[in-house]
């Protein structure tokens, strides 16, 4: 299958955060309180260059450190301009540490992710508890920059290192019962102080439809900018969709399973009127509480001019659109 990974519609330097910043705080609501080939774009090739990696974590082990050192890079123009890796690190959703934008960063720092193990079951061949290393074995990284669309409205431009999902599916040969794709975090009250909290149902729950998950953008990423991934962005393993909203990119990811039937995922279990299953981004489905209509780049605060207009599909639309015929777009999936 060729895909385009980026369009001529690529984020511009006007659109991209120049420097981290803190916003206000959004505080948790809760209801019930072979891989791949695909076809680069004209000018990326030889010329471009890879992002400048940001210094390493001494804790990284030694085989991920020469994986990233050998990642390829796909789909990067040479004008893409990005978002800091000081913003991508100090404001995020990661409600295992607390609810605060600035929580996972601040304590974050003692999270050793090394070694790590995911468990990989269902409907598949050698169903079984791996080191992160072997289940990645064979597998060369990529850089890839994509687009993040929070549900909240705001989003970042962010290069990620991984690879692509379907590859780590496709070595367990899934059957044919196998529909959906389910993903847990890390459940560990110790490491994951939020965790400790009755605020929301442990551990994380995601999912995807197979096809999605088979899809050639979807990303298993373990870095960021060059590398490894902090914890606050989800270390070591994490999803990245990019044409869905951010809280389906499940983050410290240690089960991955085949299933039959649509997993019951977090969001859309405890607010379904507010956060479906799908999740993809659509500037005419508002949100009950705000409109999906744009987006501010941070570091935009909430009542800044400079908004974006949203995409559909986070402008990925020409990709995946074709794997909702059907689907009634107006409803909150």
């Amino acid at each position: 299958m060729q895909i385009r990974i980026l369009k001529a519609d690529e984020p511009s330097p006007s659109e991209i955060t120049p420097e981290a910043v803190y916003v206000a705080r959004r505080r948790l609501l809760c209801a019930g309180l072979s891989v791949p080939t695909l076809a680069l774009p004209a000018g990326v090739g030889a010329a471009a260059t890879a992002v400048q990696p940001v210094a390493e974590d001494s804790r990284t082990p030694q085989w991920l450190r020469e994986r990233l050192k050998d990642r390829r890079l796909l789909g990067r123009p040479v004008s893409e301009d990005l978002t800091p890796f000081d913003a991508v690190t100090s404001y995020n959703n990661f409600y295992e540490f607390g609810t605060g934008k600035d929580d996972p960063a601040a304590l974050g720092g003692g999270f050793v992710p090394y070694p790590w193990r995911v468990r990989v079951d269902g409907d598949v061949e050698r169903p079984a508890n791996y080191l992160l290393e072997d289940l990645l074995k064979g597998i060369a990284l990529e850089e890839r920059v994509y687009r993040l669309r929070c549900v909240e409205a705001w989003s970042m431009v962010i290069p990620w290192v991984g690879v692509p999902l379907s590859a780590v599916l496709k070595r367990f040969n899934p059957g044919s019962r196998a529909k959906y794709v389910a993903f847990e975090t890390l459940h560990d009250p110790d490491r994951f102080p939020g965790q400790r909290s009755n605020l929301m149902r442990w551990p994380y729950v995601e999912g995807l439809r197979i096809d999605e998950a088979m899809h050639p953008l979807t990303l298993l990423a373990v870095g960021l900018y060059g590398r490894s991934l902090p914890a606050q962005n989800g270390a070591p393993l994490r999803l990245v969709v990019p044409w869905k909203y951010g809280f389906k990119s499940i983050k410290s990811i240690v089960r991955i399973s085949l299933v039959a039937n649509q997993p019951r995922t977090t969001w859309s279990s405890m607010a379904p009127s507010e956060y479906g299953f799908y999740a993809n981004v659509n500037p005419d489905v508002d949100h009950p509480r705000w409109s999906q209509k744009r987006e501010r780049r941070l570091p935009n605060g909430f009542f800044s001019q400079n908004w974006i207009e949203t995409r559909l599909f986070n402008g990925y639309a020409e990709q995946v659109a074709s794997m909702y015929r059907g689907l009634d777009l107006r409803k909150r999936y």
